[in-house]
């Protein structure tokens, strides 16, 4: 195996922290996966990684070696691609991820005016309302609404958005506005846990309330439902209600007491030496979701 096709797979290894899920990615087996790697550190002289039965870290010189190999691969790629024209054209498949509602209402108009712009590109989308493993899941773009831990990951903010609480009127004319969120506890709650799984809400002034949801749906547009229908309380993203504020149908309260808003990125792990398809498409959905007022 030549030395850069294990620097490939040495660079996999230590993104997944894990042989044979690089191995899935790479489309080899994992023993060919841990030769290559042995075979790297024979050659350097030093262990690059730690390797025990649950977990594959890094080793100080194995740190400083994925760095540099980064670069090398990086450089290696960009000169293949300019040869070959794929930096100046797109062109492939293009994955992208986000959460449920938000992919619905905000990301596919953009994946699909992309792929009018650009007619030699394919799209996938995966939208799901859990964190996904852009590395291990091959993703090219997500796009990430709250705050980001950090990452080896290329992140540019295009917005932000709010937690509310709401009700419908008829609901809080029935059995009252609450004042405080300490209120909280005298209503009927309908909870998501796909979005908000703790039963702990916070709120501005380090002010917390423990929630004993009636109702707990397993997805946003549940909850949301029950809250248009007059049942009770429910507390989202503003952007999943705007619909049903301008309709009259569903009520923000507890406005003064809201958390700072939350951040919205757009996620990509290609670096600077991004390939076209990626680049294209991050401009694109950049420009589109800052020119969006709901997200501002």
């Amino acid at each position: 195996m030549d030395r850069w096709h294990a620097m490939k797979i040495f660079v996999k290894v230590a993104e997944t922290e894990s042989f044979a899920a690089a191995a899935r990615l790479l489309h080899i087996s994992a023993p060919v996966a841990t030769r290559a790697v042995a075979a790297l550190e024979d050659a350097i002289g030093t262990r690059l990684f730690i390797r025990t039965t649950r977990t594959v870290k890094l080793t100080e010189p194995g740190l400083r070696y994925l760095n540099d190999c980064r670069t090398i691969l990086a450089s290696i790629e960009e000169a293949e691609a300019a040869a070959a024209g794929s930096y100046a054209t797109p062109s492939g498949v293009l994955t992208i991820t986000a959460s449920v509602l938000f992919g619905q209402k905000f990301v596919l108009p953009v994946i699909t005016d992309y792929l009018d712009a650009w007619p030699t590109m394919r799209a996938r989308s995966l939208f799901v309302d859990r964190q996904v493993n852009i590395i291990e899941e091959g993703i090219d773009v997500a796009v990430r609404i709250g705050h980001l831990p950090d990452s080896g990951l290329t992140a540019t903010k295009v917005g932000t958005v709010r937690r509310v609480v709401c009700a419908s009127p008829d609901y809080l004319e029935k059995h009252g506005i609450p004042q405080t969120p300490a209120d909280l506890k005298n209503h009927r709650i309908a909870s998501s846990a796909s979005a908000w799984a703790s039963p702990e809400w916070r709120f501005a002034g380090d002010q917390r309330v423990m929630i004993n949801a009636t109702l707990q749906c397993n997805n946003n547009e549940s909850s949301i439902a029950t809250a248009k229908a007059g049942w009770g309380l429910t507390r989202v993203l503003d952007y999943q209600i705007a619909p049903a504020l301008r309709e009259g149908t569903l009520q923000i309260v507890l406005s003064e007491y809201e958390l700072a808003p939350l951040p919205i990125h757009v996620v990509h792990t290609e670096g600077r030496h991004v390939s076209a398809k990626v680049r294209t498409f991050v401009d694109f959905i950049v420009a589109r979701l800052r020119a969006n007022p709901l997200l501002n």
